[in-house]
């Protein structure tokens, strides 16, 4: 099996991204898994264009892209992705989309095709925190997942895709005025191989209570 493995660079202020620093962590080979591991710009579209490129390239069986969302404090399997950009703050060539489609003709929406309540199960079992998350945002990881998704129904239908959230790293936090929840690199890649062999367990997801009332 060859899943692809995607991580965003670093954007806003920050030096680092947790995502792409935990991939780094990440076998090239996780028993029968192969992990082909690509770097993305926090870029509109340009994100989708690289991931896109790498698809046809590797063709792998499953893509799994990560990327950063501060302020939480577990791994998050997102569940659905949204045509929507509505940027709060600039990517980093300085794109900000407000209220624009993503793919004017494509779906309102697309569900991941990874077993996100598998994922979550398999990384609580190695000890590291998860939920399935509901909400991917507005910004460049949401717009990611549903490029991701869209170019995989269109033309890949037989590749598994989805999106996963992860914490600040602690270097991130120590001198915010406030607490904010973290996550060690290490533990964050621990999560992430998980993540991986659960996805390559299971061909269809598992069917468990993961919602949220709110």
């Amino acid at each position: 099996m060859k899943i692809l493995l995607t991580a965003f660079d670093p954007f806003g202020q920050e030096s680092v991204n947790p995502a792409l620093e935990s991939i780094k962590q990440i076998p090239q080979q996780i028993g029968d898994i192969q992990i082909i591991k690509l770097a993305v710009p926090t870029v509109f579209y340009k994100s989708i264009d690289t991931v896109k490129a790498a698809i046809q390239k590797e063709q792998p069986d499953a893509v799994l892209c990560i990327g950063q969302a501060g302020g939480q404090y577990d791994l998050t399997p997102e569940r659905v992705a949204i045509n929507i950009d509505d940027a709060r703050m600039k990517d980093n060539e300085g794109n900000q989309p407000i209220d624009c489609p993503i793919f004017p003709d494509g779906a309102p929406a697309y569900f991941s095709t990874l077993p996100i309540k598998a994922m979550v199960q398999k990384i609580r079992a190695a000890g590291i925190p998860a939920s399935v998350s509901n909400s991917a945002g507005t910004f460049v990881c949401n717009h990611l997942m549903y490029g991701l998704l869209h170019t995989l129904a269109s033309h890949y239908p037989h590749i598994r895709g989805g999106f996963m959230h992860v914490p600040y790293a602690p270097s991130q936090v120590i001198h915010l005025s406030s607490p904010t929840p973290c996550l060690g690199i290490q533990d964050i890649a621990a999560g992430i191989e998980a993540a991986i062999l659960a996805i390559a367990e299971n061909q269809k997801d598992i069917r468990t209570a993961e919602g949220k009332i709110y």
